[in-house]
């Protein structure tokens, strides 16, 4: 069950990254971009003294999105 809750979020994720910052992308690179961005997110907060990813939760969906901005921000720098 724990992989299927990482797609999903994942997906929501990176979908509202991509809105956010205003690009469109397909589902698989949305999943993608959500997982990678939640990595990131928890490695700033981690890096900063907050508490990274900590499940399902607000808390960590707000630091998964913030990190995909981070991610989708970088990539299209380095493009």
């Amino acid at each position: 069950m724990g992989i299927i809750l990482w797609v999903v979020f994942g997906a929501l994720v990176g979908w509202i990254a991509s809105v956010i910052t205003g690009g469109g992308s397909g589902i698989l690179a949305d999943v993608i971009i959500g997982i990678v961005g939640s990595l990131i997110g928890g490695f700033v907060m981690n890096f900063f003294g907050y508490g990274g990813i900590t499940g399902f939760n607000l808390y960590s969906f707000v630091v998964a999105v913030l990190g995909a901005c981070i991610l989708i921000i970088i990539v299209r720098a380095v493009q």
